[in-house]
């Protein structure tokens, strides 16, 4: 990279935007996918091929949150990277691949929902698990294929003593990877509104499905996939576009460079809010989350923990065996939900 495509803009206020967003985004989606992989590797009791799809997807976001702290760290310093040139293209590759790999994922998602609604005959709905993790693999191939070019390329640019790590030059289009950029979310976002399109047309057809809870369920959760995606992807898309549009007199304009990255930003946070997804795309997750909800709510036993003491019988105990041998012919059973005996 030229130092002449190096934009770097007298109090820039990406310094005081981004922080804050990336911290956010690391700090709920770190929370939500942690939670996530824990459900599917521990409490998923049967995979399905669109269980296995959105396992990788929970993978794509939470290799993503890895890099968050270092972009953290960057804008922290006012985008002076401070660690060197491999890290700097491990960096923007990671991201640049999670983020394709969310939203590859996310469409196959849809298309798989789309298929067992529309078409509930189709022998696509018949595939084996074995079958799946063979597309999920050759997905993740294309991915690594299509950002591949992040690896090979530098992009540190040195101007003075500030040396910044950015994957897009602010001075004109950047060639394969602003196709790519355009094309992972125009493309995916045709076919997302295109199955969700359907799913609604077809219930709607269909009056006596449309009541069915699961038929219900499958409408509400391609709607939710259709609004994490455009939500978190049309603005980046659409600064972008802007951008490439109005180059050269947009080149190192300050609006136009802030809504570039304060857009990008909203990228990331689709890790934070794919958990709806997962949350929507099975019943096993409703209830994993409400387990989990109940362990985190359910009141300690009392007593002294690791005292050895006994713990204090109740009153009414007391009294109870004042009254003679039949209150003492009854037996004492512990009541499992509170840890307290009872008489």
């Amino acid at each position: 990279m030229s130092n002449a495509s190096c934009c770097l803009i007298e109090g820039d206020p990406v310094s005081q935007v981004m922080p804050p967003l990336l911290i956010l985004a690391f700090v709920l989606g770190a929370l939500g996918n942690g939670v996530a992989l824990c459900g599917f590797c521990f409490h998923m009791k049967t995979w399905k091929p669109s269980t296995i799809y959105l396992f990788n997807l929970a993978v794509a976001d939470s290799l993503l949150m890895v890099c968050l702290p270092f972009r953290t760290d960057y804008y922290r310093r006012r985008r002076r990277w401070v660690f060197e040139d491999a890290p700097c293209r491990l960096a923007l590759f990671t991201l640049a691949m999670t983020r394709a790999g969310s939203i590859v994922f996310l469409t196959v998602v849809a298309v798989d929902r789309y298929f067992k609604v529309v078409h509930p005959h189709h022998a696509l709905n018949a595939i084996s698990n074995r079958a799946a993790a063979g597309v999920a693999g050759a997905l993740w191939t294309l991915v690594v294929l299509g950002t591949l070019n992040l690896l090979t390329e530098n992009h540190l640019c040195v101007q003075g003593q500030t040396v910044s790590c950015e994957s897009f030059i602010m001075e004109s289009a950047n060639g394969w990877h602003d196709v790519l950029f355009q094309l992972e979310f125009f493309l995916p976002l045709g076919i997302i509104l295109f199955c969700s399109a359907k799913m609604v047309w077809s219930l709607k057809r269909r009056q006596q499905l449309a009541r069915q809870a699961r038929m219900k369920k499958a409408a509400r959760f391609i709607v939710v996939v259709a609004a994490v995606f455009v939500t978190c992807y049309l603005p980046s898309a659409s600064a972008r576009l802007y951008f490439l549009w109005t180059v050269p007199s947009s080149a190192c304009d300050p609006a136009v460079h802030v809504a570039l990255h304060v857009t990008l930003s909203f990228t990331y946070m689709n890790s934070m809010l794919d958990p709806l997804v997962y949350y929507f795309s099975s019943p096993s997750f409703p209830k994993f989350y409400t387990k989990l909800k109940i362990c985190s709510l359910r009141p300690r036993r009392p007593g002294r923990v690791g005292t050895g003491e006994p713990e204090e019988m109740p009153v009414s105990c007391l009294r109870g065996q004042a009254h003679g041998s039949a209150a003492r012919s009854v037996p004492r059973q512990p009541d499992a939900r509170w840890g307290v005996q009872v008489c």
